[in-house]
């Protein structure tokens, strides 16, 4: 390796570590969990725009029945995007369940692209400025 080599190669690894404006690091989720950790919300920048997608570990209520056309896991998992004129519960092989997420206290709002939340000891309600969204909780979850 020369030497303008091994200088572009730390300047690389320097900007991969120096992470956002905001100091987090670029690969860092953006999103919360409710305090309980049962509801772990994400949002994504996509296609032009954006998408929040909360995901529940447990529900004491049962799901409606899985779409013929999915033969992914389906049921815990709730997105609403800027564009789509309603939130969905989504067929998935993946979730967004992840530990790292700072927790929403109890009362606190959430807020960006677009998309505000709620965290409550009755779950997570969380909506786009379109007005469309989901409340989420163990015992219930509607989409609107």
């Amino acid at each position: 390796m020369n030497c303008s080599t091994g200088a572009a190669l730390v300047v690389v690894i320097a900007f991969a570590q120096a992470g956002t404006a905001q100091g987090q690091p670029a690969d860092r989720p953006t999103g919360f969990r409710s305090p309980s950790g049962n509801i772990h919300c994400q949002a994504f920048k996509q296609d032009g725009g954006a998408a929040l997608r909360c995901d529940i570990r447990a529900m004491s209520n049962r799901p409606p029945p899985r779409p013929k056309n999915c033969d992914l896991d389906y049921g815990q998992a709730f997105e609403v995007t800027d564009k789509r004129v309603v939130a969905l519960r989504i067929c998935h092989g993946d979730t967004v369940m992840d530990s790292s997420l700072p927790p929403l206290g109890y009362g606190a709002t959430w807020q960006r692209y677009g998309f505000t939340c709620k965290a409550e000891p009755a779950g997570v309600t969380c909506s786009h400025a379109t007005g469309h969204g989901f409340e989420l909780s163990r015992g219930k979850q509607r989409v609107f």
